[in-house]
């Protein structure tokens, strides 16, 4: 089957490299000759991994896992991108000019068909795992420091006038259920309370969801949840909007955070996203306790639209610290029209 695919893609190819078609067919073949390989791809179907979190996965000396990324990296499987110091590698995202795109979309199909062995997996999870709590207990640190923290990098209004915007375009009813993941110091939650008659306040750390309760003492319509998001499951999927306001960059799978998300919205509820763009400023990570150095808009799109949401509206603001913000609106698919 995918013999004849290839052949009938084999004219036309679009091919952003410039390699011979002929090259580059059998270096894709070549980089799925290792079983090794497959297995890297199947890990990645899931979030980008840095080449020693792949190499602890697979129990290999890091030049071994960076041999085997750069064959697979040659056949346009995979895509690097740099996270201050460390390189990360995904899946390549596959796009209308992908070269051998059916005969990609085919091979990703037959891998994500195969579960995963368990000792495997449960890798994956101790890799999460350890993102998560370095993300908690950095919190948990600095609880106090919050704002001082976030203002490092953006403060609320550069760009949160925007935001209550965007939540005007929305239109929700005042009755609407609506979330706010990571409320930090409470800001946003305090509009979203003046709004909506239910809101949930969700965050790993105790101490932030403190944090934010002081400033809400006296409003009885917000719920707080001390819980990791993929762990969250409400009574009833009566979710209408959820709010990530500068937390996906904490995440330590954004993939699998959207992907649960989706889940546990109601029909054609709604996903507002506030998030760095990408950037290279490292200190970040240490300072502020971010996982991601920000995003790419259109890697953003692509992680969504694969968990289930379609785009409706995006708003790009500058910081005065430097930092590229955008925010995001998009639409749960299943049983909605966007």
């Amino acid at each position: 089957m995918m013999l004849s695919v290839a052949s009938k893609t084999a004219e036309g190819i679009p091919n952003r490299s410039g390699q011979d078609p002929s090259e580059l067919l059998s270096k894709f073949f070549k980089a799925l000759s290792d079983p090794l390989r497959l297995e890297v791809l199947r890990v990645l179907n899931t979030d980008s991994f840095g080449v020693q979190e792949l190499a602890t996965l697979f129990l290999m000396p890091q030049p071994g896992m960076s041999h085997h990324l750069k064959i697979l990296a040659q056949a346009e499987l995979v895509e690097s991108s740099r996270q201050g110091n460390s390189i990360f590698y995904r899946r390549t995202l596959l796009r209308n000019e992908t070269s051998f795109l059916e005969l990609k979309k085919e091979l990703f199909s037959t891998l994500d068909s195969i579960v995963l062995s368990k000792k495997l997996a449960q890798f994956v999870q101790d890799i999460y795992a350890k993102r998560s709590l370095q993300s908690k207990v950095f919190f948990d640190k600095n609880a106090e420091k919050f704002v001082e923290q976030q203002g490092l990098l953006c403060t609320g209004d550069q760009y949160l006038p925007s935001l209550y915007d965007l939540l005007d375009t929305i239109s929700l009813p005042p009755t609407s259920h609506v979330m706010e993941v990571g409320p930090g110091s409470g800001q946003l939650l305090q509009e979203l309370a003046n709004r909506f008659s239910k809101v949930t306040a969700l965050d790993n750390s105790e101490k932030m969801l403190a944090l934010a309760r002081l400033g809400l003492i006296n409003k009885k319509n917000v719920g707080y949840v001390q819980s990791d998001l993929c762990d969250f499951f409400p009574s009833r999927s009566n979710l209408n909007l959820v709010i990530l306001n500068m937390v996906l960059h904490h995440m330590p799978s954004p993939l699998l955070a959207l992907r649960h998300l989706d889940k546990i919205l109601s029909c054609g509820g709604y996903l507002l996203i506030a998030d760095l763009c990408s950037h290279n400023q490292e200190w970040v990570k240490e300072s502020c306790g971010d996982v991601w150095l920000g995003f790419a808009p259109q890697d953003l799109d692509k992680q969504a639209a694969e968990a289930g949401f379609g785009l409706i509206q995006s708003q790009f603001l500058g910081s005065k610290n430097g930092f590229q913000i955008q925010l995001k609106v998009f639409r749960s698919l299943k049983n909605s029209i966007v």
